[in-house]
């Protein structure tokens, strides 16, 4: 009775460490999913509009203006 127990009890625990295990697997594949969206929203909102280029250019102007 005494091993029977001890065997439910292992079982028991095994299953809850498993399920956990499990979750926080599923809470980062969502994180992930989120992230990689907001950052197709952020690349699409940046190739239709021009600052990223136009950033980009100033700063190169200006490194250029302090070179030479």
């Amino acid at each position: 009775m005494i091993l029977f127990r001890f065997l439910f009890a292992l079982h028991s625990w095994l299953i809850r460490r498993r399920g956990e295990r499990g979750q926080a697997t599923a809470e980062y594949a969502l994180i992930l999913l989120g992230a990689a969206a907001v950052a197709m929203l952020l690349v699409s909102w940046v190739t239709k509009t021009n600052r990223i280029s136009n950033l980009l250019d100033a700063v190169f102007r200006h490194i250029t203006g302090l070179v030479s």
